[in-house]
């Protein structure tokens, strides 16, 4: 080993000393030492370090700094890139800085007066406050400036006029007064200009009419007033603008029409004027075209078919009139078309293109048939408040439909409920400490969405596109805890629009109700982080009057995220019917903490009568009210009386037969008193579904008996475990699971549909998921046929992190899953992680510290406290995942053999590549990965290690997982090697576990912890045997 070290440190010498010969030409250039002096200022302050990639031996111009390296490279940051061509190439200077999401605080330092060679300056998503230097105007090389989506204040300084090479200048989402400086009017060489949502207002200057070389243009959401300026027509290179949520007056200048390269459009929140659509007339090149809420009175274009290029149209909010053309509907590239809350009349065009999957048409006054394209696969289609007879005979029609024409017909006239709640965007039912039971909300609603429940009680609309969004998401989860509330888990979920979102109350008694809005924003962090420049806006309405007028849940709050905001509000029903409208009108951030991320949120939605006794039974019809229970249980008791003798001799005479069948009864009744019982099948449903339990159809084999594919005579797919009779544990597994998974349902949990509960026959029916496993997907032999890129990969580790910090905080029943691994880890068509096998865990008290029982678990993701003693809490499934999420970066299983045969346990390669002087932790990523974000992949390779710490008391609980997944939180530094993995290096490992394995019980709770000996042999976890399909123990 000696001998070999001593090798590579030749070899490292070698290399430098070629790398030193190689760069010899360059070796007499020096940075200015003014420049030096400045950048090690500034860094200082902000309490960054230069690089040593770039600053080798204290000369900030070396290295990649003067190399063909890229500075917008993401792993160069701080990134410093120099032009050594001054004095004969004797002289260097720093010509680009980027220190760009670094999270950096304080003022912009004056040492950037020196820097006066720069032309690339960018300082975006940070947290730097104070006022935009005036200074700046004097580094005149300048062409690039970026500075958004940070604290800045104060006006913009018109000395930036002074820039006349600046051709990029991005100040956007920070907190500026006042109106643009007359003075930028002198960048004539511009082409990109961001400055949305930076606070500034008034009007455009007029000196803007000499920007002619503008090719970008971002300026939503500030508070520009005045007409829109009919110079912008000059802008002929423009082929980008955005105008949303200012105070424009409209029309939209018929200059426009010269805007021949422009490709992107979106003007909207006019707040006068009206508009026609005939500036639009040369646009040809268009994508995109917003004109949302633009005081636009029109009719289609009847030339709509010569915008073949258009892929998203939004004409919502608007008063355009007469039919849709069958010529819109028939557009190449068109896939998103929005145009509802207009006064569009006729039928639905008879065809369709195949690329048109998100329809809007809600809110208009279209009427006639439904056409055969709406049976078409993933269509989203919105035909709320519309004149549609909805009959029988449209089956394909969004269930409930009917309930949401013009006239809102169900009930009407006949109303049945008085209150309700609503757990917005919530897969579960909650009864909260309001004393009202918020119903479950957890239909997939995206683009163009409605759905109604089963009660006709309330229902639900939304409509719009995260225009721009890498991952787009309709409803937001989060593992936080939140303040000012009783009930937290009520605000863990929130359902998102980014347009429009309407909660309806159907078949109400007429009357004054009390209408309850709670929000909580999770989004802006309270940190000085660049994610908390952020903004949620938007209206709200009820019974079509705002009540508010830029509504800002975190403002609403006193400034503080995860903190619940009630609003309460009366309203009047007078038709049996309530509308609760939540509207984006462009105003707040579009783009923290990503891209297309804006518009209103809500978690949870109550209505109680205010002043007035209800005189309806709040059910449904065909339900049988308790007075009328108790009628037929007295009936019954009378009817009962008299055949109590013809029972009794009946019952004696059966005698023997119900002691045989004692047994079966017992699981019977077993079966009656759990809670929340799911559907349930016969087996003979369940044969036939899965072909007679067909080896084709077998999917898997589990601990407990093997799963198949089979499909109901509804059509749909399903994955049914057939218990092993021949278990001692398959009854009491099967009645766990019933109880347990029944009550447990989550976005990341494998859902349990059904059972069946026949003699000895014990069968569970899940939830089909497509894409199999997550090991099959890692180390199958062809990786299941599924590709798993870095987005798909972190988002099944946050995914599971969400599954399991539900399973252990926030489930009504406290579960320890304690066999966490890839096979059991499934995948949907989404590729979204499900957590499945859950039904082995054990329930514990809050107050329990420890659990005795059986240790049940995979080798290799077992935590050492649990296979050497039996020690269990949820600690035992966060060091699982570590493992776990260390073999989705890899690639590989956690034991494997190498070249050599000889066995590498993964846990041990990751802290050796850790603790090398001459390798990075990074060097552990799957070569099969094309691309990975550098941040990310540590930032899990961190939480890993955390994870797999040996005391269980050093594993963050998954909820502290998650946030720092989401960048919430920041990740504990591991000092050292845990000592199992120490001991696995000397061969013993007696020793390892002994500051984990003694627990005191909690009071009055007996005996301290058993230990469990395993028949297993050969070292315990997390030295792992086999890959993850590894041995269980039972």
């Amino acid at each position: 080993m000696t001998v070999s070290r001593a090798l590579h440190a030749l070899a490292v010498v070698c290399l430098v000393g070629l790398g030193g010969l190689a760069g010899g030409s360059r070796a007499q250039a020096t940075t200015e030492p003014s420049e030096v002096q400045a950048l090690n200022s500034i860094l200082g302050r902000w309490g960054l370090k230069a690089s040593s990639l770039w600053n080798i031996s204290g000369n900030p111009c070396t290295g990649i700094a003067i190399d063909t390296t890229d500075h917008n490279t993401p792993s160069f940051n701080p990134a410093v890139k120099c032009d050594c061509s001054f004095n004969n190439q004797t002289t260097c200077h720093i010509t680009h800085l980027k220190v760009y999401a670094k999270d950096v605080t304080g003022s912009i330092p004056e040492e950037f007066r020196n820097l006066t060679y720069l032309r690339n300056l960018n300082l975006a998503q940070n947290y730097l406050s104070g006022p935009f230097p005036a200074f700046f105007g004097n580094l005149t090389l300048m062409e690039y400036l970026t500075v958004g989506i940070n604290s800045l204040s104060g006006s913009v300084p018109k000395e930036l006029g002074n820039l006349r090479n600046l051709k990029m200048l991005s100040c956007g989402s920070n907190r500026f007064t006042g109106p643009l400086p007359p003075e930028l009017g002198n960048l004539t060489e511009m082409e990109q200009l961001y400055i949305a949502s930076a606070g500034v207002s008034g009007q455009i200057p007029s000196s803007f009419s000499n920007l002619r070389k503008l090719k970008i243009v971002w300026a939503s959401d500030n508070n520009f007033t005045g007409k829109i300026p009919d110079f912008i027509g000059n802008w002929t290179d423009l082929n980008t603008l955005r105008f949303q949520g200012n105070s424009f007056q409209g029309p939209v200048p018929s200059s426009f029409s010269n805007l021949t390269k422009m490709n992107d459009l979106r003007i909207g929140d006019l707040v006068e004027g009206s508009l026609s659509l005939d500036f639009i007339r040369n646009m040809k090149n268009l994508s995109i075209l917003i004109l949302r809420n633009s005081k636009i009175s029109a009719t289609i274009p009847s030339n709509i078919q010569e915008y073949t290029r258009l892929g998203i149209l939004d004409l919502s909010f608007n008063n355009l009139t007469g039919p849709i053309p069958q010529s819109l509907f028939s557009l190449p590239s068109l896939a998103y078309l929005f145009l509802g809350n207009n006064s569009l009349s006729g039928s639905l065009p008879s065809v369709k293109s195949s690329t048109l999957k998100n329809i809007d048409l809600s809110y208009n006054y279209l009427s006639g048939g439904i056409p055969g394209w709406i049976d078409e696969e993933n269509l989203q289609l919105n035909l709320v408040a519309n004149n549609f007879v909805i009959d029988s005979s449209n089956t394909s029609v969004p269930a409930g439909l009917n309930c949401l024409q013009r006239g809102w017909p169900c009930n009407r006239g006949s109303p049945l409920y008085y209150s309700f709640g609503i757990n917005c965007g919530g897969v579960r039912s909650i009864a909260a400490s309001d004393g009202i039971l918020y119903e479950a909300d957890g239909a997939t609603l995206t683009t163009a969405s409605s759905f109604v429940t089963d009660s006709q009680k309330w229902g639900v609309s939304t409509v719009g596109l995260f225009v721009n969004s890498p991952n787009v998401s309709y409803v937001e989860n989060s593992l936080s805890q939140f303040t000012n509330t009783f009930d937290s888990e009520l605000f863990q979920s929130t359902r998102l629009s980014p347009s429009s979102l309407r909660y309806y109350g159907l078949g109400l008694e007429n009357g004054n109700y009390t209408v309850k809005l709670q929000f909580a924003e999770t989004a802006y962090p309270d940190s000085p982080v660049w994610q908390s420049n952020g903004r949620r806006v938007f209206d709200i309405y009820i019974q079509g009057v705002r009540v508010e007028k830029d509504f800002n849940i975190k403002q609403e709050a006193g400034g503080v995220s995860l903190d619940a905001v009630a609003k309460q509000y009366t309203a009047a029903v007078t038709s049996n019917f309530l509308e609760v409208h939540l509207f984006w009108s462009g105003r707040g951030t579009c783009c923290i903490p990503r891209q297309g991320y804006y518009g209103p949120a809500i978690s949870a939605i109550s209505l109680s009568p205010f002043d007035f006794e209800p005189t309806v039974s709040n059910r449904p019809l065909g339900s049988t009210s308790r007075k009328n229970k108790y009628k037929i249980l007295i009936g019954g008791t009378v009817g009962g009386a008299a055949v109590v003798f013809f029972l009794l001799l009946f019952g004696c005479l059966k005698w023997v037969q119900i002691r045989r069948r004692k047994s079966t009864l017992q699981d019977d009744a077993d079966f009656q008193d759990i809670s929340d019982r799911p559907h349930t099948f016969s087996y003979a449903e369940l044969r036939d579904a899965t072909g007679d339990f067909n080896a084709e159809n077998k999917l898997g084999e589990g601990g407990f008996g093997p799963v198949y594919k089979g499909k109901l005579p509804d059509g749909r797919t399903v994955a049914v475990k057939q218990l092993s009779v021949t278990s001692h544990q398959g009854k009491r597994q099967f009645l766990a699971e019933i109880s347990i998974i029944s009550a447990v349902q989550h976005r990341n949990l494998v859902k349990l549909l059904g059972c069946c509960f026949e003699k000895e026959k014990r069968l569970l029916v899940y939830e089909y998921l497509e894409n199999n496993s997550l090991d099959r997907a890692l180390f199958g032999s062809s990786g299941g046929g599924l590709q798993l890129d870095w987005a798909v990969r972190y988002e099944i580790c946050v995914g599971m992190a969400r599954g399991l910090a539900y399973l252990h905080e926030e489930s009504r029943l406290r579960i320890v899953h304690r066999d966490v691994k890839p096979s059991n880890v499934l995948l949907d068509g989404d590729l979204n992680p499900k957590i499945s096998d859950f039904g082995l865990a054990k329930l514990y008290d809050e107050k329990m510290t420890h659990i005795t029982t059986r240790i049940a678990g995979t080798i290799g993701y077992l935590a050492p406290e649990y296979a050497m003693t039996g020690h269990l809490t949820e600690k035992v499934d966060v060091f699982a995942f570590g493992v776990v999420v260390l073999e989705i970066l890899s690639g590989r299983p956690n034991a494997a053999l190498d070249e050599h045969g000889n066995r590498v346990y993964l846990l041990e390669w990751v802290w050796n590549l850790r603790e090398s002087k001459s390798e990075s932790v990074l060097d552990m990523m799957d070569p099969s990965l094309s691309w990975y974000n550098e941040e990310e992949a540590a930032r899990l390779v961190a939480v890993a290690l955390l994870c797999t710490q040996a005391p269980p008391v050093l594993r963050p609980a998954m909820s502290r997982v998650g946030a720092m997944l989401a960048g919430d939180a920041e990740v504990d530094e591991v000092a050292a090697k845990p000592g199992y993995l120490r001991a696995l290096e000397f061969g013993d490992l007696s020793s390892s576990y002994t500051a984990t394995t003694t627990s005191t019980p909690p009071a009055g709770g007996g005996g301290g912890v058993t230990s469990i000996s395993t028949s297993t042999t050969g070292p315990p976890s997390p030295l792992p045997i086999s890959p993850s399909g590894g041995h269980t123990l039972i």
